[in-house]
């Protein structure tokens, strides 16, 4: 049988939120079954590849691969005073810090993978989240003439009924702002730079044959023509999500490794012992 050279580009900020439309959460409830998840897309992708058939846990689908890589950025480490909460959060310190870093040094463990980061720096201030939130509170200003009137005023004037309607539902709107509608502007930085340097690096190096890379991301369109001019087959997992015509376009192939959302259970159905976070069944 011929030997394949496949490397496989996980986009990991992408996997890990579309994980949770194709998972169930004992796939995805912690890092260890995340990294696993992640190590069972490849091997599947892998052995499509190769046409292996049969118990998985005598595939020698890692012979195909030179090298299985998996993209994110450092979390945010600094420290921000929330405005509304007013209080000094330490960013290093939460629950979604921790559990990057946990998966990172998962990611690390598992044989053959590579991981590259990016970081996560502070762009802009806070924003709400919710788009409708941020259209409610916008719509309280055809109202900010009444409240300024009652606060010019001396004495304070007798209000309408409607205006005072007006004022109550400028005091709903932000009082019903909580701490959890906001968050930080942050942006990860150097993710797509390194996606892109390491699929020309393969394809100008002659390392592989075949590069699949998971993501819906369309920036990488660029790179992908460069692998296929050069005759490297490009394939791509967007885990089921539509992704633009120019992707379509410039790709060999749209490859599925998990199942289609909605579908019954999935990510390690071949892989019980890997995924759940027991010993690898020899021969993987």
């Amino acid at each position: 049988m011929r030997i394949r050279r496949i490397a496989v580009l996980i986009d990991g900020g992408f996997f890990i939120k579309r994980l949770s439309k194709l998972a169930e959460p004992a796939f995805r409830n912690s890092p260890k079954t995340v990294a696993n998840s992640a190590r069972v897309l490849c091997k599947r992708h892998v052995r499509n590849l190769i046409g292996e058939r049969g118990d998985s846990r005598k595939s020698r689908w890692l012979d195909h691969v030179y090298r299985l890589f998996y993209y994110d950025a450092a979390p945010f480490d600094q420290v921000a005073h929330h405005p509304i909460s007013n209080l000094q959060i330490d960013f290093a310190k939460t629950p979604e810090a921790k559990f990057r870093l946990e998966l990172f040094a998962e990611i690390r463990r598992l044989r053959k993978f590579a991981l590259r980061l990016g970081k996560v720096t502070k762009e802009d201030d806070w924003h709400i989240k919710n788009t409708g939130l941020t259209k409610k509170l916008l719509r309280t200003h055809q109202f900010l003439n009444v409240l300024e009137a009652a606060a010019d005023a001396v004495p304070p004037p007798a209000l309408t009924q409607l205006q005072c309607q007006q004022l109550a539902n400028i005091a709903a709107a932000w009082r019903g702002l909580t701490p959890d509608d906001l968050r930080l502007g942050l942006r990860q930085k150097g993710v797509d730079m390194r996606i892109g340097i390491d699929i020309a690096t393969l394809t100008l190096k002659k390392q592989v044959d075949t590069i699949i890379l998971v993501t819906g991301d369309s920036d990488f369109v660029p790179a992908a023509k460069l692998a296929r001019r050069e005759g490297v087959e490009f394939l791509l997992d967007p885990l089921w999500q539509q992704v633009n015509d120019d992707l379509h376009e410039h790709v060999d192939g749209i490859v599925s490794g998990f199942q289609r959302p909605g579908a019954a259970r999935d990510a390690a159905e071949d892989d019980d012992e890997e995924t759940n976070g027991g010993p690898p069944p020899p021969g993987t």
